[in-house]
């Protein structure tokens, strides 16, 4: 659970008189007195979250809260949170209702301490219930006759403004529109209605966000083939042990890192660059509504029973959306393999902050001839890594390619 729900102090309006401090400088000094209301905030929930997403609200207004109680779900960027409060109190007023989007840093709640302040939360909150608009997105509402109210805000600080009107506009009049559609349709899949149109979700946004800023960096792409016949033994003798082969590929991956300490830094000022100090392999999960890259810390270091049993906790949270922070924002090197799906060779896009991603395809029989002129068949798969080239270089990719072969071809290592 996260420990995160802050608040402020809201003024009243009442005051309190102190008598006169006796003296020739003495002055009636008139004191503020603070109410124990409290804004509770919408607030990071990782590096990269700019909005927050109310999944849950578990307490209802007027619920009474203890100190670290969890009060709503979030959904950042990355996961589901749960978020408790600092304070003891009463949930007086609910600002952002479940299915919302706020700002980080907005408020969503009000906090009250007794049960007679409730009240006065709850008028205090009208004022900053208000819906905030551009000039120029009120008037394209009025004239498209969509109520602001129903619109989220993609603008600075969740302001709405005529793009979003737009889309909801355009939601609307395909929404009117489906009951004269034609009773046969072709077939499309489960829970999808043509011509929509969808506003990301927060996890969406957050890889919008991402990809786009990985496309300012100078990155450059190396393939390479490796023949997978000894890796494939060895995860068939194994696999009953709970074994995955993701935790194969994270293992050779993290040990041919440890002989290549440059691959696995980063670059994040473009002035300098990390040597960081941990091998911790990230690997892209598709889960619904986004991606994300759970990380097996010390990958080189754990062996390889404990890593696909870590693996397997690591996924099972990320499709339930509740790894935390540590656990997904963590990665020096990602891995993203398609292999599974048949893929043959792919190229993956940076994500900021790594020096290196690695596409993994799948393992395929292929016509090879030995080093004697024999021709047979082995299994080989094809891998593409991108990197910084800031940081990263040709020859570095090469030689670390090299000995990632070595060790996937001759994989006595990876069971130690």
């Amino acid at each position: 659970m996260a420990n995160i729900l802050q608040t402020a102090f809201l003024p009243s309006t009442s005051t309190l008189r102190r008598p006169p401090i006796s003296g020739s400088k003495a002055k009636s000094q008139s004191v503020q007195v603070k109410a124990k209301i409290r804004e509770i905030f919408m607030l990071a929930l990782s590096s990269t979250m700019t909005e927050g997403k109310i999944v849950s609200w578990m307490k209802s207004e007027g619920d009474r809260s203890s100190k670290g109680e969890s009060v709503v779900v979030v959904e950042s960027d990355k996961a589901d949170m749960d978020v408790e409060s600092f304070h003891e109190g009463f949930l007086a007023t609910i600002m952002v209702e479940e299915g919302g989007v706020a700002p980080v840093g907005s408020a969503i709640a009000l906090l009250a301490e007794t049960e007679d302040e409730i009240a006065e939360a709850k008028a205090k909150s009208q004022p900053l219930l208000r819906i905030v608009a551009s000039p120029y997105a009120k008037k394209l509402a009025k004239e498209l006759k969509v109520d602001l109210g129903t619109v989220v805000g993609t603008g600075p600080l969740g302001r709405i403004v005529a793009k979003d009107v737009d889309a909801a506009a355009a939601a609307g009049v395909v929404n009117a529109a489906s009951p004269a559609s034609p009773a046969i349709a072709a077939p499309v899949a489960s829970g999808i209605e043509l011509g929509t149109v969808v506003p990301f979700t927060t996890m969406q946004s957050a890889v919008s966000r991402n990809m786009v800023e990985s496309l300012s960096l100078p990155t450059f792409r190396v393939g390479y083939t490796i023949t997978t016949c000894a890796v494939d033994a060895l995860y068939k003798k194994i696999k009953s042990k709970g074994v995955t082969m993701t935790a194969l590929l994270a293992k050779a991956t993290a040990l041919a890192l440890a002989l290549h300490p440059v691959v696995n830094s980063c670059c994040k000022d473009g002035n300098s660059f990390t040597y960081n100090s941990s091998i911790n392999i990230a690997v892209a999960v598709a889960i619904d509504g986004g991606l994300i890259t759970p990380v097996l810390q010390d990958a080189d270091k754990v062996d390889i029973y404990t890593l696909s049993r870590k693996w397997k906790e690591l996924v099972d949270k990320a499709r339930a959306k509740q790894l935390q922070p540590h656990e997904y924002n963590t990665g020096t090197f990602t891995l993203s393999n398609l292999g599974m799906f048949g893929v043959d060779r792919f190229d993956a896009i940076l994500p900021p902050g790594t020096g290196a991603i690695m596409a993994v395809g799948a393992s395929q029989p292929a016509v090879v001839a030995s080093k004697d002129g024999r021709i047979g068949v082995k299994n080989q798969m094809q891998v593409n890594v991108t990197a910084d080239h800031r940081v990263i270089y040709g020859a570095d990719l090469a030689s670390f390619l090299q000995t990632l072969a070595k060790i996937i071809e001759d994989p006595k290592d990876l069971t130690l």
